[in-house]
């Protein structure tokens, strides 16, 4: 794809503040605005050298368009292109990252950019929050599922053998720029995959929202939203920051469907299903369980199937995954002592906390034989 393919018709890029003290930093989200990324790190005061954190897949479309873009604005660049996939986001990534940074001789005045989805955000962020004790580091989510999600909130992680995130912290980023023509190369599994995430603001929060989803009929009746949508989604991620940033209370309602999908994908060693796939199983099946339970208004888990089915997502976990899916959701982080809590639905559009624990998964409704 040519440069000027992706950056024709840029608009006026939204702004959203996210508000956190100290620790407040912007979200801009507009077509073309990976063009404008020098224009808007003056904001951010940043030293006189950046680092580029990407992988192999985003650095062939975009790696050299963003050092270019950087270089042509007087920065000093280096950039580091890593195997994708979430493999990648482990301990043995670190020591390259902390080399390369070493060898660029980056301080704590430098920026560092991950340029890419998910992994390479959250790999990215916690590279900068433990060299030289933290860097800042700005989000440029090249994913649907990071646009929508992973980008925004500063939890920063990698994982273990044992679970997905299990070893982190939360370090916000100081900017999060969001160009949604990026999205015009990612393969269509990860659009779905990214899909599972926008979802699950709508199950959460905003069953107008979902409705409209629901009234889309193909991925490219979704781009042709696509700007409205991210923004309706990092609107809401930002309230839920603002109002919990540490994650230990309103926040937690994001991890609909994400204890048994971080389950299914450590039960696959990071492999099988992607992880928005994962969350769609999860979001469905947990659902199907509640009802079942009278936790959740009737009807509820076969309009959620349907939605997900429409963007061709799965929805059924196979019961021959069961022990292992149980043994990994034994280690979630989530898990706090004796007590799982789990988000549930009252209705699409309402969720609320419930305490509860491992064995609450066992309920047949959740598998499919």
């Amino acid at each position: 794809m040519k440069e000027n393919e992706v950056t024709a018709g840029c608009r006026e890029p939204r702004k959203l503040q996210v508000e956190l003290g100290a620790n407040s930093y912007p979200i801009w989200i507009g077509e073309g605005l990976l063009d404008q990324l020098a224009e808007k790190l003056p904001a951010l005061d940043p030293g006189s050298k950046i680092f580029i954190l990407t992988d192999h897949h985003v650095d062939a479309f975009y790696g050299d368009w963003t050092e270019r873009v950087l270089r042509e604005a007087g920065y000093l660049t280096k950039r580091l292109s890593l195997e994708p996939g979430e493999a990648t986001k482990g301990f043995s990534s670190l020591p390259p990252i902390y080399e390369a940074l070493l060898e660029f001789q980056c301080t704590r005045k430098d920026l560092l950019i991950t340029l890419g989805g998910g992994v390479i955000g959250d790999l990215g962020g916690f590279a900068a929050a433990t060299y030289l004790r933290g860097i800042p580091f700005m989000q440029i989510p090249t994913s649907l599922l990071a646009q929508v999600d992973s980008s925004v909130g500063g939890k920063v992680a990698v994982d273990l053998p044992q679970g997905k995130n299990l070893v982190g912290c939360f370090y916000q980023p100081k900017a999060v720029l969001i160009d949604p023509l990026l999205l015009q190369t990612l393969p269509d599994r990860y659009f779905r995959d990214g899909m599972a995430e926008v979802i699950k603001y709508g199950c959460i929060r905003d069953a107008a929202f979902l409705e409209r989803l629901a009234g889309l009929a193909d991925r490219m009746a979704a781009m042709s939203l696509m700007t409205e949508i991210i923004e309706t989604c990092c609107n809401h991620k930002k309230s839920y920051v603002e109002a919990d940033e540490r994650d230990l209370g309103e926040r937690m309602h994001l991890n609909f469907g994400h204890t048994l999908g971080h389950a299914i994908e450590a039960s696959e060693h990071y492999e099988g299903h992607s992880h928005g796939e994962a969350v769609a199983m999860g979001m469905a099946a947990i659902t199907r369980i509640s009802e079942n339970m009278g936790l959740t208004h009737p009807g509820t888990s076969e309009i959620l199937e349907q939605i997900l089915r429409q963007f061709g997502l799965p929805y059924r976990v196979p019961a021959s995954q069961k022990p292992a899916i149980l043994a990994a959701i034994s280690s979630d982080k989530k898990n706090l002592g004796r007590t799982l809590k789990v988000v549930l639905l009252k209705t699409l559009g309402e969720s609320y906390l419930w305490d509860t624990t491992a064995a609450f998964f066992e309920a047949e409704e959740g598998w499919q034989n």
